[in-house]
């Protein structure tokens, strides 16, 4: 029997469909593209259990053939698939990823919608309600994005999810994720959140015990970069982990703050799902507890650095021993 899960991350799971070097993926063909299972919630599930950390992932697929190499991914991981749902009429998510020479990517766009829009927009709160139980036996955290809040049904499930886990003292894990254009295709992938976002997402931030955030993510919402104010700025007085790709990590973690220079990766491959990789290992440290938080955050800078040198989010995410091993050269 797998144990208990001590990590519940909930919302996408999708195809990354890397364009070409320097090319545009809607445009290139079949061969000149590298599909990889992603998305921010399925990637951190995975790498946690390549770590050590029982995880589950709860999110909704198509019965369509991304659907079961993500159920097989996971179920070969050791993630706990209770609250995996299954979609007969909307098919998983394509994201169209675009490359720059230097591994930086952009989400321009999707592909797969036959009308209904896709698998993840649709998760279910009533097929959450019948498996929550058995997903938050044991559970620490519960990790979310800010992505499900941009469609009213896997929104609903999401503010469902985090009312139950607060009520049983999990505590909640926010990773921002701003993706414009999962909220307006036709927006500016650099964009910011609107008026209407922002009040989306005022609710998951008032509930973070663990904030995320990148960079221009905290200046777009708080108009600071600085985790200890952002930290002092909000009721709950939350963690603070502000990332800027390769440039130093500021946090304010346990009422302690620094800055935390960037680890160089082996090589850069691809830099999708670095960030991923990087929450995975905080997330953890903080479940194995009693570190102090430079190493913490050091541990979960490798995660990050490693993942960089392989294509997509999930392949090259490193186990516990490979981490340490990174450090220790």
């Amino acid at each position: 029997m797998q144990p208990a899960s001590k990590v519940i991350c909930l919302g996408e799971a999708l195809v990354d469909r890397l364009g070409p070097l320097g090319g545009d993926p809607a445009t290139a063909t079949a061969d000149q593209c590298d599909d990889r299972l992603g998305g921010a919630p399925a990637n951190v599930a995975c790498a946690l259990a390549r770590l050590g950390t029982p995880s589950a992932f709860v999110g909704r697929l198509g019965r369509d053939s991304i659907g079961e190499s993500f159920q097989q991914l996971m179920a070969n991981r050791g993630v706990e698939l209770a609250g995996l749902q299954r979609d007969v009429t909307r098919p998983s998510r394509v994201v169209l990823v675009r490359r720059h020479a230097d591994g930086e990517r952009v989400f321009q766009g999707f592909a797969g919608d036959q009308g209904q829009g896709f698998s993840d927009q649709a998760l279910d709160q009533a097929e959450l309600e019948q498996a929550w139980p058995a997903l938050a036996a044991q559970a620490q955290w519960l990790l979310v994005g800010t992505i499900p809040m941009a469609t009213a049904a896997s929104a609903a499930s999401l503010r469902w999810a985090v009312s139950q886990a607060k009520a049983a003292g999990v505590r909640i894990a926010l990773d921002v994720n701003w993706r414009p254009t999962f909220w307006d295709v036709s927006s500016d992938p650099a964009s910011g959140p609107d008026a209407a976002a922002l009040n989306v997402m005022q609710p998951l931030i008032a509930a973070a015990s663990l904030l995320k955030l990148a960079k221009e993510e905290a200046l777009w919402l708080f108009g600071s970069a600085d985790p200890s104010a952002i930290s002092a700025g909000l009721p709950q007085a939350p963690d603070v982990v502000v990332t800027d790709g390769g440039n130093p990590v500021q946090w304010s973690l346990g009422g302690a703050s620094g800055v935390l220079e960037a680890l160089a990766p082996p090589q850069v491959v691809d830099t999708t799902g670095a960030g991923d990789a990087f929450s995975s290992g905080l997330l953890h440290q903080l479940v194995q507890g009693a570190m102090p938080p430079e190493q913490m955050l050091r541990f979960a800078a490798a995660c990050g650095a490693l993942v960089c040198g392989g294509a997509g989010a999930i392949d090259p995410q490193p186990d516990a021993a490979a981490v340490q091993r990174f450090l220790q050269r």
